[in-house]
C-alpha cells in the first residue's frame, strides 16, 4: 500500500528547530565572555561608584517594576478552534486514512473446465504451495501453473475406478492425493508425473474429502468414516473417527495440527482432538455442533484467532450467524485483513466477503490475492481478492514451518 506523500510537516519542523539550537549556542557564548577581574584601585573612580550605588540602584528598580507589568510568567493558553480551516499549519498532522479498495464485479480470468462435475460433496479443486491448481474434470486431474499459465494432464482414471472425487496438494507443493469413487486414494509426484502408491481399505464408498496434516493424509467417505492414514508406512490406517451418520463433504486441520474440524451430510461439525486419538477413550471429539440446518462442506480455521472456526452449511457458526440464502460450498479467512470469504453454490452462485466480528457483507467479487473458482457452467475462475498487504517490517525468523510464507487457497 502506498503510504502517501512525505509528510509535509517535518521540513518546517526541522527549520524551526536549528535557529533555535543557534540562538542558545550564542547566548551561551556571550555569558563565557564575561569572566571574573580583580579590580585596580587606582583606575577606580569612587564618586561615580558610590553614585551607581546608591541613586543608580532606584533608577534600575523603578525600570524593572515597569518591565514586569507589562510581562507574562507563563504563556497564554493556545486558543481553541471553533471552525479549524487550515489543518497544514497542525504540529501533528493526521493519520492518514487507509484508501478504499476497489471492488470488480467480474473476474479477471476465466478457463474452460468441461466435464466438471457438479456435485456439491464433492471437492475438485486445490491450490498448491507451489502456485499449481489442480481440478478434476471426470476422470481426469489436470494441473494449470498459475507462474507460467500452463496446463497439464496428470493422470486419466479408467472408468471402474472413477470418476474422481476429490484432490488435495501435500503441504510440500509436489506430492498431491486423488480421491476416487471407488473408495481408493493415488498418492502421485507432480514433479516426475509418476504414481508412488495406492491407499485402500479406507472406506466402503466413495472419498469426497481429504485434509494433509504433515504426513497424515485425513479422508472422509460416503460412509460417514474419517480415517487418518500415515503415508510412510504399509499399514497406512492409523485411526478411524466415528460421528456422522451419513457423507463426510468437509475436513480441515487447525493451524497446530491438533484439532480436526470436520462437517458432514447430517447438518453436523466435530472437532477431533488429535492428543486423543491413541487414547481408549470411546470418543475423541471435543465438540459437537449442531447449528446447521443442512450439508455442512465449508469449514475454515481463523489464522489471526487459533480457536475460531469458521462453517458453512444451511446455517452458520455458534458465534455467529448469518442467513447467506444460498449453499455455502467454501470458506477462506484472509491473512491480512479481519475478513472472511464466502463461495455459494444455488441459488445465487456468487462470492461474498464478510467483515468479521459484525459479519457485515462488504462486497461481491472482492479485490486482491487471487482466488479460484469452479462452478457448474464449467467454468473455472479467478478473481481479485482480499487486497494487497501492507509492506510490514521485516521480522527475526524463528523457527518457521515449511511453507509458511506461501498463501494456499483453495
Amino acid at each position: 500500500m502506498d503510504a502517501g506523500p512525505l509528510n509535509p510537516f517535518s521540513n518546517l519542523r526541522g527549520r524551526s528547530r536549528c535557529p533555535l539550537q543557534e540562538q542558545i549556542l550564542r547566548r551561551i557564548n556571550s555569558k563565557e565572555n564575561l569572566d571574573r577581574f580583580i579590580p585596580n584601585r587606582s583606575a577606580m573612580d569612587y564618586d561615580y561608584a558610590h553614585y551607581m550605588l546608591t541613586e543608580g540602584r532606584k533608577i534600575k528598580e523603578n525600570q524593572t517594576l515597569r518591565t514586569r507589568i507589562l510581562a507574562f510568567k507563563n504563556k497564554l493558553p493556545t486558543p481553541v478552534e471553533l471552525f479549524p480551516s487550515d489543518h497544514t499549519t497542525s504540529v501533528h498532522p493526521a493519520k492518514p486514512l487507509k484508501p478504499r479498495r476497489h471492488i470488480p464485479q467480474s473476474s479477471e480470468r476465466t478457463l474452460d473446465a468441461p466435464d466438471l462435475m457438479d456435485d456439491f460433496y464433492l471437492n475438485l479443486l486445490d491450490w498448491g504451495s507451489s502456485n499449481v491448481l489442480a481440478i478434476a474434470l471426470g476422470n481426469t486431474v489436470y494441473l494449470w501453473d498459475a507462474s507460467y499459465s500452463s496446463t497439464s494432464e496428470l493422470v486419466t482414471i479408467d472408468d471402474d475406478n472413477g470418476p474422481v472425487t476429490s484432490v488435495s496438494w501435500a503441504p510440500d507443493g509436489r506430492h498431491i492425493a486423488i480421491g476416487l469413487n471407488n473408495s481408493e486414494v493415488q498418492l502421485w509426484d507432480s514433479a516426475s508425473n509418476r504414481q508412488l502408491r495406492t491407499l485402500r481399505g479406507c472406506h466402503r464408498s466413495r472419498l469426497g474429502s481429504m485434509a494433509w496434516n504433515s504426513h497424515i493424509l485425513t479422508t472422509g467417505g460416503m460412509d460417514g468414516m474419517i480415517v487418518n492414514n500415515d503415508v510412510r508406512i504399509r499399514s497406512h490406517v492409523v485411526k478411524t473417527y466415528r460421528g456422522h451418520r451419513q457423507e463426510v463433504c468437509g475436513l480441515k486441520w487447525s493451524a497446530s495440527g491438533q484439532q480436526l474440524a470436520s462437517g458432514g451430510n447430517d447438518n453436523l461439525v466435530h472437532i477431533w482432538d488429535m492428543s486423543k486419538a491413541s487414547s481408549n477413550s470411546p470418543t475423541q471429539r471435543i465438540h459437537r455442533l449442531e447449528d446447521h440446518t443442512s450439508a455442512v462442506k465449508a469449514l475454515a480455521w481463523c489464522p489471526f484467532q487459533s480457536n475460531l472456526l469458521a462453517s458453512g452449511g444451511g446455517g452458520g457458526a455458534c458465534l455467529n450467524s448469518v442467513d447467506t440464502g444460498s449453499q455455502v460450498c467454501a470458506l477462506l479467512w484472509n491473512k491480512n485483513e479481519r475478513e472472511l470469504l464466502s463461495s455459494h453454490g444455488f441459488t445465487q452462485n456468487q462470492l461474498i466477503l464478510w467483515k468479521y466480528p459484525s459479519m457485515s457483507s462488504s462486497h461481491q467479487s472482492p479485490d486482491g490475492c487471487t482466488v479460484a473458482s469452479a462452478a457448474g457452467d464449467e467454468t473455472l475462475r479467478f478473481w481479485n481478492v482480499f487486497g494487497v498487504p501492507e509492506v510490514a517490517k521485516p521480522a527475526l525468523k524463528v523457527h518457521q514451518e515449511p511453507f509458511s510464507h506461501l498463501n494456499r487457497i483453495r
